[in-house]
């Protein structure tokens, strides 16, 4: 499919939590709204690393600071939305999954007050991703595949529907504490697991939520299981020749040693595998020290 901006009939938009880079989303012609986050009473914008660098945001947290993260609100969608729906435009909006937000809600009745004020107007469709971080990512730029090789805002929204719960998420982190504080594990959990080394093997369900799945002993075998986990799942196994992604919280080396394995196994795959880093709304809850897998594979199953 062309990687070219196509002049389609329809806006494709999505969130900063998609945590791509800034320039990826305008080269390949996707919008973005902002999340919010908030360390020590000062609210800031989750702009895609543009007022901060990932060591700074990263540095902070360890150093003990505590981030609140705010969604995007009704009256920021609208605003968003507002200019492209009275132009007579319509919008396709992919949201942060409904499983660990309430964004979709939000953006939902957004849609419908623009709706309700410019009757003659564009009409906004909002898509639940089911997804999240880069993973949120990779299907916003499949969609944007999708639109460019000429499918109607219809078409693109279909082909979403059939294939977000073929879009796996694994992950795992060395850093528990950031999941302690935001209730994800137990302080039990969190103690046993640093005392032990464990580093959680996490996946993305069918309701776009955290699930935990294997408990896995000192780094390098996380490493290891990671890559074997994506090589069990992904569509056509060694043949794959799909993208696959990467984020990671501070932990580049990590992510890096993941990659190097399955580029190893996966020789087809479609370029090298791209490494960004969580952004500040992903990280705010991961801390440092997390390490996220993405590609399409078989459906997800609880």
């Amino acid at each position: 499919m062309s990687k070219e901006p196509h002049m389609s009939d329809f806006v494709l938009t999505c969130e900063s939590a998609a945590d791509r880079t800034r320039e990826f989303f305008e080269s390949r012609n996707i919008s973005v709204v902002c999340f919010h986050y908030e360390i020590d009473d000062v609210v800031y914008t989750d702009d895609l690393y543009q007022s901060i660098t990932p060591d700074e945001f990263f540095a902070q947290i360890a150093a003990g600071a505590m981030p609140k993260t705010s969604q995007v609100s009704v009256g920021e969608y609208e605003e968003f939305w507002e200019p492209l729906v009275a132009e007579g435009k319509d919008v396709l909006h992919l949201t942060l999954s409904s499983g660990i937000s309430g964004t979709y809600g939000s953006a939902c009745v957004a849609a419908q007050m623009l709706a309700d004020r410019y009757p003659q107007g564009g009409k906004v469709r909002v898509i639940d991703s089911l997804a999240a971080s880069s993973g949120f990512g990779l299907l916003a730029e499949c969609a944007a595949d999708v639109r460019d090789s000429g499918a109607s805002l219809d078409e693109t929204a279909a082909w979403i529907e059939e294939h977000k719960l073929k879009l796996h998420h694994w992950f795992f982190s060395t850093d528990l504490s950031s999941y302690l504080r935001g209730g994800r594990i137990s302080a039990a959990s969190a103690i046993i697991g640093t005392a032990l080394k464990i580093c959680p093997l996490m996946t993305v369900d069918c309701e776009g939520g955290l699930s935990p799945r294997e408990k896995i002993r000192t780094k390098k075998r996380a490493i290891s299981e990671m890559a074997k986990t994506m090589m069990a799942h992904v569509q056509d196994g060694a043949d794959y020749s799909g993208k696959c992604v990467m984020s990671h919280s501070a932990c580049r080396e990590d992510a890096e040693a993941v990659a190097a394995l399955i580029e190893e196994q996966i020789p087809q795959l479609k370029g090298k595998i791209e490494i960004n880093n969580s952004g500040t709304l992903i990280g705010s809850h991961t801390g440092p020290g997390t390490v996220a897998l993405f590609f399409m594979g078989d459906k997800r199953v609880n």
